[in-house]
């Protein structure tokens, strides 16, 4: 008997930690081999590989993301192969099974819930006395082909399920894809939009067993690890445990996790700020919603000062990069509770901030009271919400149009210098600066081309300017500032058109020289000739005070810039270092003296 487990994942770079461990607990009886595809492979080229395996079952691990791509793939192979057992599993067939089995009649076996045991359970039956009704959490057709649904199974004791780490398949590829790992599963929380809080309770795997697979990894090369509990430290014990050990032997490799910022302790705050070496952990913290009532209504306990506390802690410390989310659509959160709620996260500053909107999964509490609240939502995944009573559809296409650039604008850090100062002086608050500049993007229909990094600053010139920007000769002068400092090499063009006379730069080179005692940033130090400073160098003059900004946030425009970036002579042999930016203020009569002909 020949068994394939497969999956479609969203990206190339994803890898399945269901199908390792289905071939985990169940490869030393049965031969099974792991097929992972993408959302994005045609069809037929998905079909036509698996039919060349000729497997006895084949296994499809199912998810939000990929179930109608996999739908097509099951009908296609059942037609050419009607002898194939095609067995489904994965949280999205684990609820409203009977549903499934009559959507997809090619399916023979679903696995509901936790599948290890389950799937071992039903290949043992498959291939000696067929009782499938002996088999817990599957669900199968009878004689007549109508669906049977079996009581679910107990939970598994998690140690007793092989590590899904050691394939030595998996090891060329370690350094180029995502590896996703569990320390426990169960979540504590019961927010009602959410599958976790129908499993109650949490199980840890054995924390050496843990630290032994983490070493493997990391000695095996792996890159990215993403941890998959749902709160990865509500056991503040394992995770410090696990923190630490991290630190100790992380090889370089960066590690994710899903953290509930609100009961995150002190101490541990206080640990990573004080060990952690910069960049190998990044958090993700799912915020969704600052709205009392709203979370009141979803079960969502979160106390939002503690979540800014640890936050702030956080970002203080300069050591790990911060990932929120936000959910729009949630129950009582209108448009302008939503802008609250934006607003609010946003001036945390976090590195990223995700926006999603709100899909009503089979299985969750919020989607069994849907008519309560007035949902409409996609009959297929990824369900997605149309419109509540409070939040009409017409206010979810604007926010969308808001998460649109904010993916581009903030969530990219092309320029954050010049975002941060428009939203400071320009515009009410963050929400309204991506709301406008969203709106005004949609008009123009750009959501529906390609940009490249130039076209991103054109296009924010053009929407400052047709807005009448009040002091638009500073939000230029900043995107300057951005547009350099977001380049590896020297850049070949410019995004402003560029008139400044070879005289004029021949002056502002000579000033900077000449003055070099002056200029900023330990520039005299460099001691570097001029034909140098020209050749791996730009130059550029604002008219404020770019030093007094950044430091003090302070606009002074009494005073002017002259502003030099130096590229790396060779930027690939240095790890494609940041450039060196240089700034010399004056008063603006010196620095446009040159152009009324003083020498």
């Amino acid at each position: 008997m020949k068994v394939v487990v497969a999956t479609l994942n969203a990206k190339y770079i994803h890898t399945s930690l269901a199908l390792r461990y289905l071939k985990a607990f169940s490869g030393d009886t049965f031969d099974i081999e792991i097929a992972e595809y993408t959302i994005k492979d045609p069809v037929m080229n998905v079909v036509s590989d698996l039919y060349g395996r000729q497997a006895d079952i084949i296994g499809f691990s199912c998810y939000i993301w990929n179930i109608e791509e996999t739908i097509p793939i099951v009908s296609m192979l059942k037609k050419i192969r009607p002898d194939l057992t095609i067995v489904l599993g994965g949280p999205e067939v684990s609820y409203d099974t009977e549903y499934w089995m009559k959507r997809i009649p090619e399916a023979d076996f679903i696995v509901m819930g936790e599948g290890e045991e389950t799937f071992d359970h039903l290949l043992r039956e498959w291939s000696g006395n067929r009782k499938y009704h002996m088999v817990f959490g599957l669900a199968y057709r009878d004689r007549e082909g109508q669906p049977v649904i079996n009581p679910p199974r107990p939970k598994l004791d998690l140690n007793a399920i092989p590590t899904p780490h050691r394939f030595q398949e998996d090891l060329p590829s370690l350094a180029n894809r995502v590896v996703y790992f569990e320390t426990s599963r169960g979540c504590p929380f019961s927010c009602q939009f959410c599958l976790s809080s129908i499993e109650v309770g949490v199980r840890y795997f054995d924390i050496e067993r843990t630290k032994k697979d983490l070493l493997y990894l990391i000695e095996s090369g792996a890159k990215l690890v993403k941890f998959v509990d749902r709160t990865f430290n509500i056991k503040r014990d394992y995770a410090l445990e696990i923190f630490d050990f991290l630190i100790q032997h992380h090889g370089g490799c960066v590690f994710q996790f899903e953290i509930t910022a609100d009961i995150m302790r002190p101490e541990v705050l206080q640990f990573l700020s004080e060990h952690a070496p910069p960049g190998i952990f990044r958090f993700e913290i799912g915020v969704q919603s600052t709205n009392e009532t709203t979370n009141e209504l979803i079960q969502r306990r979160q106390n939002f000062n503690k979540l800014t506390r640890t936050v702030t802690m956080i970002k203080e410390s300069g050591k790990i990069d911060q990932h929120l989310d936000l959910i729009a659509g949630l129950p009582e959160e209108d448009y302008a509770s939503f802008r609250q709620t934006f607003n609010d996260v946003f001036a945390l500053e976090p590195e990223e901030l995700q926006l999603g909107f709100l899909k009503m999964l089979r299985g969750t509490g919020l989607r069994r009271e849907a008519d309560k609240w007035g949902y409409r939502y996609m009959d297929h995944a990824p369900y997605e919400m149309l419109g509540n009573d409070v939040m009409p559809f017409g206010d979810l296409v604007r926010i969308k149009r808001v998460e649109d650039v904010l993916e581009k604008y903030w969530n990219a850090h092309r320029m954050d210098t010049t975002v941060q100062y428009l939203i400071r002086t320009e515009f009410p608050s963050a929400f309204d600066f991506f709301q406008s500049f969203g709106d005004y993007w949609e008009a123009r229909g750009w959501a529906k081309i390609g940009h490249q990094l130039e076209d991103l600053f054109v296009r924010l010139h053009q929407f400052l300017r047709d807005r009448g920007t009040e002091r638009l000769a500073v939000a230029e002068g900043l995107m300057k500032f951005d547009y350099f400092l977001h380049h590896r090499y020297k850049p070949r063009k410019v995004w402003w058109e560029f008139d400044m006379e070879k005289s004029e730069q021949n002056w502002l080179w000579t000033r900077v020289m000449g003055e070099a005692d002056r200029v900023s940033g330990g520039f005299a130090a460099l001691n570097m000739q001029e034909r140098e400073l020209r050749k791996h160098g730009v130059i550029e003059k604002l008219p404020f005070d770019l030093q007094a900004y950044l430091e003090e946030g302070i606009v002074k425009d009494e005073v002017s810039t002259i502003l030099v970036f130096l590229y790396q002579p060779d930027a690939s042999a240095s790890g494609h270092a940041a450039p060196k930016y240089y700034m010399l203020a004056d008063e603006p009569a010196v620095l446009l003296a040159r152009d009324s002909g003083a020498q």
